[in-house]
């Protein structure tokens, strides 16, 4: 989940529009008081936040989330270019600083360089290891093959694991999609991998259909 604290809508909408074609959800917000708000909800991966922002500006949002504790990444993005205003939004704890006018493609890349840092290497849930950089997925040990969809689904569901997935969700993460939701694809690909992970009967299964919703990685 990207939080996205811009109150020109010339910036926020097409890069908004941006990370949701790569997959990520995005709250938007235009002041500075709505994004301390978002971010102390938790579920925030990382945070775009504007130096110039009404009411709070993004300098304070800073240090008051990094007061607080909150250690999420943080990219600030400002008008202003000299280096002193680079240091000082550094030293108020941005991970990352951005000048305006900007290029999305660069601004797409300094974004998806903070994520990584927040994945971990591997993932371990009831039996299943994968490690997400070398693209590797055990069961009970052994290892096992999956086709590059079915390791990205697993992916989605293993890192909420406990939680029910929506399908929009899924397909969007996965797929890129939304508009998928009336087809077969996730059914299919979810019953591939219910096989692959030794899932594909008995009461206790590693994955659950939650009817209406979306699906749930069992944690235990």
């Amino acid at each position: 989940m990207v939080l996205l604290a811009e109150d020109d809508p010339a910036i926020a909408e097409p890069l908004s529009r941006a990370l949701e074609r790569e997959g990520y959800q995005v709250i938007v917000v235009i002041d500075g008081p709505a994004a301390l708000h978002e971010a102390a909800q938790g579920g925030i991966d990382l945070l775009v936040l504007d130096l110039g922002l009404p009411d709070l500006d993004g300098l304070e949002v800073c240090r008051r989330l990094r007061s607080a504790g909150r250690d999420l990444p943080v990219l600030m993005l400002t008008a202003r270019a000299d280096e002193v205003d680079f240091v000082v939004g550094l030293d108020a704890g941005a991970d990352d600083y951005v000048a305006k006018p900007f290029r999305l493609a660069e601004l797409m890349a300094r974004i998806r360089a903070l994520l990584r840092r927040r994945v971990p290497e591997a993932v371990e849930v009831n039996g299943v290891r994968m490690d997400l950089a070398a693209r590797r997925v055990q069961v009970d040990g052994h290892e096992v093959q999956l086709a590059n969809k079915e390791f990205e689904l697993l992916r989605v569901l293993i890192q909420h694991a406990g939680q029910v997935v929506s399908r929009d969700e899924i397909l969007t993460q996965v797929w890129h999609d939304p508009e998928l939701k009336g087809s077969k694809t996730l059914d299919m690909h979810i019953s591939w991998l219910r096989r692959k992970i030794g899932d594909s009967s008995g009461r206790e299964r590693r994955i659950s259909t939650v009817r209406g919703v979306g699906f749930r990685f069992n944690a235990d």
